[in-house]
């Protein structure tokens, strides 16, 4: 949550099974909505099946790593990648963090 520069209302998910009773719990007591995405539709998952494409091809298939530690800095450094300097055909060629910036200006 403190990597976002807005309140976040709502988490929708798909209906796995990390997404049961312990997530969504969590997810409530931290003050937000959890919602489930009507079953068998992961059409409705769209962007987030797009963005684990993305991450499959251009993350984890190229990296490797020794433990839990480097794999997390190591996708810290993808994720600011992503975000702040990888152009996204999606937002015309911006970042995600420039398409932010003209929505919230």
């Amino acid at each position: 949550m403190e990597k976002f520069p807005f309140r976040i209302n709502t988490i929708r998910t798909d209906r796995g099974h990390e997404f049961q009773a312990k997530f969504h719990w969590h997810v409530e007591d931290l003050g937000m909505r959890h919602q489930y995405i009507k079953a068998r539709t992961p059409q409705l998952n769209g962007k987030v099946e797009r963005s684990h494409l993305t991450d499959k091809r251009e993350f984890y298939q190229l990296i490797s790593y020794k433990d839990d530690v480097d794999l997390e800095a190591k996708l810290w450094h993808w994720e600011n990648f992503y975000n702040f300097d990888r152009p996204h055909m999606a937002f015309q060629g911006k970042t995600p963090y420039e398409a932010l910036k003209e929505c919230m200006n």
